[in-house]
């Protein structure tokens, strides 16, 4: 496993270190072989995260992650020697707000936030109620194995 971060002086040991955990834990839950995985992290402000939700989803508002898979949703992963599972983009000051709002560290919002992307680049969503359970799932058993659970 490896995770590009976009501005790795500005992110602290134990975030770093908990990514890749999550990431690995992502990639178990999956079965793939964390090996062959790469990642590539970017945290923004409100203002810049508002402008790719609007360009790229055509939403204009702050959201607190966006993910850009680098694959097909039915393409076979297994087979790759090297998979690049795509972009994360996570908005520190809409983590910020959601921590203050459900009750938990800011550190344990970015690292739910950075495992439910890791799930949408792994091709789950959560449009539709049993997709949004299953996801929700996966979720938790994640931040479990983190001990980060609720």
């Amino acid at each position: 496993m490896f995770i590009y971060f976009d501005d790795e002086q500005n992110v602290d040991k134990w975030t770093s270190e908990t990514m890749y955990a999550a990431a690995k834990a992502c990639a178990a839950e999956e079965e793939l072989e964390d090996e062959k995985l790469t990642i590539s992290v970017s945290f923004v402000d409100g203002e810049e995260i508002r402008t790719l939700n609007r360009e790229y989803r055509g939403v204009d508002s702050v959201t607190d992650v966006l993910s850009f898979p680098q694959f097909a949703e039915d393409e076979d992963l297994e087979d790759w020697d090297e998979i690049s599972l795509g972009d994360v983009v996570l908005c520190k000051d809409r983590a910020r707000e959601q921590a203050e709002e459900f009750g938990h560290s800011y550190e344990r919002e970015l690292i739910y936030l950075f495992v439910h992307s890791c799930f949408h680049l792994l091709g789950y969503d959560h449009e539709e109620e049993e997709d949004k359970k299953v996801m929700r799932e996966k979720e938790e058993k994640v931040m479990s194995v983190l001990g980060l659970g609720r």
